[in-house]
């Protein structure tokens, strides 16, 4: 059996490696250090719950600990990842493993002032995790150098496109050094993914961590075909009989999170909503609260939840499938970590059969349904040949005549503009463009993370 050890990994960081209650590597890691400690480059396919951020923190940190600069420090690492959470998440992982070292890191994003994160910079650092958008505004600033880095990872590279970071990659790419070693992780290796890593990575060594072996093995699923009007009522029994203390909910839009943890509330169960518009404190306390256990119930949306990694989640509930079957898989993966078990329900209704349909084809086998509860629809299930993707929801309502809704827009001009304000929606009027040019530079200085990295609804 393959421990830390036989990977070539230094004393000091077995240490930090025991003290974390590590006993043996996981995949990732066992197939990822040996060649990066080799100084190659590395492509990873794994997602979020494998181990990949040891996989590359402990490299990284030997690598680093073989010599040390002279003179002021420099960024000599440099982790790009899409969420606040994720990013932070990462830097405490640094935290842990470098207890032994004399190593400095910081983790820098949007959302917050910029000007701890500035008195850092000036410090001098030997490790940077980073959010796209706030890095490149602060390298604009000139607070931040990354011409001298010596390792670069992309974690969650597909999330990155997705949120719409390419360009924001590339500009990153172009200021870092020609010489370097590069990792890429990425829970999905599709065409983009692969011309991206195709661009810098240098005969890069293949890993690759399926993710539908990590998901089918030790967790239960069910799907529960039922009518969307039975979806909370559904939900709340669930919790309630299956006393559930540590659980996810996963919504598809931000509004539909904040929907319903107003509605478990109201069914007396304690729940927190997290997502892209929600405040980076707010998200922070929510994530801390599901964490200690005084919030049972956390209810997030996909892009947000990359950077939930919390030991002990017992339930997901996909209350809302996911329009991208990979996204079943990442969702369903919060749970059954480090050996334990997990369930996985999935709620379906008549206008989600097509991603169901996706998902299984996805992951190779049919979900087990789940019908003995009292709300089942069986027009909910796919129909025999059904093709993967959306079902459109039959409409009864004409549409007005174009001149009609010009007239009826131009009377309710001022009701919307104050909706939107009132919303913290993400489409922009003018009013609301006059207030943010009002706020101070450090909260505007994270565009991407305000705007890319905002659930899409």
């Amino acid at each position: 059996m393959t421990d830390f050890q036989s990977l070539g990994l230094s004393e000091t960081l077995l240490k930090a490696v025991a003290s974390e209650g590590y006993t043996s590597p996981t995949p990732v890691q066992e197939q990822s250090i040996p060649p990066l400690l080799e100084g190659r480059d590395v492509l990873g396919v794994a997602q979020t719950g494998t181990g990949k951020t040891a996989a590359f923190a402990l490299p990284v940190l030997q690598i680093m600990g073989r010599k040390k600069p002279q003179g002021k420090r420099h960024i000599r690492a440099l982790i790009l990842s899409p969420t606040r959470e994720l990013a932070a998440q990462i830097d405490e992982r640094f935290a842990a493993y470098s207890e032994h070292m004399d190593i400095r890191h910081r983790v820098i994003f949007g959302g917050v002032k910029q000007n701890p994160q500035v008195r850092a910079l000036q410090k001098g650092l030997d490790i940077l995790v980073a959010t796209p958008g706030r890095l490149l505004d602060l390298i604009g600033q000139g607070f931040v150098d990354i011409t001298k880095v010596e390792f670069f990872v992309l974690d969650e590279a597909d999330r990155m496109l997705d949120m719409g970071f390419i360009r924001d990659i590339e500009k990153v790419l172009k200021l870092l050094p020609n010489k370097r070693q590069n990792l890429l992780f990425s829970a999905t290796m599709p065409k983009s993914i692969a011309k991206l890593a195709g661009s810098f990575l240098n005969n890069a060594v293949m890993v690759d961590v399926s993710p539908k072996e990590m998901t089918v093995d030790r967790i239960e699923q069910r799907i529960m075909f039922l009518r969307k009007a039975d979806k909370r009522r559904l939900l709340v029994q669930l919790i309630k009989d299956e006393r559930v203390k540590c659980g996810i909910v996963f919504t598809r839009t931000k509004h539909g999170a904040n929907r319903l943890v107003k509605q478990l509330d109201q069914s007396n169960i304690a729940a927190a909503a997290i997502h892209g518009n929600k405040s980076q404190g707010a998200r922070t306390r929510a994530l801390a609260g599901f964490k200690d256990g005084t919030i049972p119930i956390l209810v997030a949306t996909d892009i947000a939840s990359r950077g939930i990694d919390v030991d002990g989640i017992t339930h997901v509930f996909n209350y809302d499938l996911p329009n991208e079957p990979e996204s079943y898989v990442h969702r369903i993966g919060r749970t059954a970590r480090a050996g334990r078990s997990g369930i996985a329900y999935a709620f379906c209704d008549d206008s989600e059969s097509g991603y169901l349909v996706g998902i299984q084809q996805l992951i190779g086998k049919e979900i087990p349904v789940e019908s003995s509860h009292p709300f089942h629809f069986i027009g909910a299930i796919p129909k025999p040949g059904q093709k993967p993707g959306k079902i459109k929801e039959k409409s009864g309502t004409k549409k007005r005549p174009r001149n009609q809704n010009s007239n009826r827009g131009r009377q309710n001009n001022n009701s919307r503009q104050n909706n939107n304000r009132s919303s913290g929606g993400e489409q922009s009027s003018r009013p609301r463009r006059n207030n943010r040019s009002r706020n101070n530079r450090s909260n505007q200085s994270d565009r991407g993370n305000q705007n890319h990295r905002s659930d899409r609804d």
